[in-house]
């Protein structure tokens, strides 16, 4: 059985945004609710510090903590491995933002990060839909069961590894890249957009994908392993850790 996971070479990663910008457009979200965030930092004292920075997509755990504790069941994997959200079950309690040791969710109604409203500006025409974007993605696409296409009022949403996209890839395939043309179209946005190509999208389970090989090549790590969440995002490289513990792997 496929277990979808991503591979993110830090190496390579420039820090451009453009899979933020990518993500933002394929799934019509809201200035501010980015679901592949890069998170830019200073390692030292000013002025010779040195800038890095780290991609944070959600990380589709293996043992999600969001899951554990939502009530409704809203939250929940699916048999190929990637954690979605049920927006006909969430109720936006919160829960699972606070249980989320990533940071990764966001609240459709929180305050708009910039003005005017573009909620307002856009209205949904029946009351369905928390907006209505001209660019949005068409009708036959959404599926709230799986939180893809324009959330209602007062839910949670987040990355989805584009599973629009990816749940129609061929059966069996290792890897999904974008240089191959029959594959192009079921390769996440984020993945398909990386200018380096730092990026890297493929079955965790299939010891011949890609993803696997780079993770064994390149002493893939995982972000917050200890929590026992068990991402099944990898960061390769030889930046491969958050600031801390870089610092401790290079003592």
């Amino acid at each position: 059985m496929t277990r979808w996971g991503m591979v993110i070479d830090l190496d390579k990663c420039t820090g451009c945004d453009a899979c933020t910008a990518a993500c933002a457009m394929e799934n019509s979200l809201l200035p501010g609710e980015n679901w592949q965030d890069v998170l830019f930092f200073t390692e030292g004292e000013y002025p010779s510090g040195k800038l890095g920075w780290l991609p944070r997509p959600c990380m589709h755990c293996e043992d999600p903590s969001c899951m554990h504790v939502c009530p409704t069941k809203a939250t929940y994997k699916t048999e190929d491995g990637v954690v979605l959200i049920d927006w006909n079950k969430c109720i936006g309690c919160k829960y699972c933002m606070l249980a989320c040791p990533y940071g990764v969710r966001f609240y459709s109604d929180a305050k708009p990060t910039i003005e005017p409203d573009i909620r307002s500006v856009f209205k949904s025409e029946n009351g369905d839909r928390l907006w209505n974007p001209p660019y949005r993605m068409p009708d036959s696409m959404e599926d709230w069961t799986k939180g893809i296409g324009l959330q209602p009022r007062g839910v949670v949403s987040k990355c989805t590894f584009c599973y629009h996209k990816i749940s129609k890839a061929p059966e069996g395939v290792a890897d999904l890249d974008e240089s191959d043309p029959e594959l192009r179209e079921f390769v996440p946005a984020c993945v398909r957009t990386c200018p380096p190509k730092a990026r890297f999208f493929g079955d965790l389970d299939n010891p011949k994908s890609h993803v696997n090989k780079l993770i064994a090549e390149k002493k893939g790590v995982r972000l917050k392993d200890e929590t026992g969440n068990k991402p099944q995002v990898y960061y390769v490289g030889s930046g491969a850790a958050v600031p801390a513990g870089r610092a401790q792997r290079e003592s």
